[in-house]
């Protein structure tokens, strides 16, 4: 028997913006969310060019003590998870 799948929500952490609004607001603009790398210093890489995400803040979405145990990629998908 095959299963059948809802989509109830939807939630974006990108380097277009953060949530679906935002992020269709960029896309429908034709922005780029590539640029140089700030977050470390990438002088010694071949590129210095990336898709970084700005302006999240996890303290938003996830309590200080959880935070600080998890990487920030699974602060992204949490995020993502509680905007939908």
């Amino acid at each position: 028997m095959a299963r059948k799948v809802v989509i109830t929500g939807m939630g974006m952490v990108t380097p277009l913006g953060i949530g679906v609004e935002e992020n269709w607001e960029a896309v429908s603009k034709g922005k780029s969310g590539i640029g140089p790398i700030t977050k470390f210093d990438a002088s010694s890489f071949t590129s210095q060019i990336a898709g970084e995400v700005k302006d999240f803040r996890s303290e938003d979405f996830l309590a200080s003590k959880d935070a600080r145990h998890l990487d920030i990629f699974i602060h992204y998908a949490m995020a993502s998870a509680r905007m939908a």
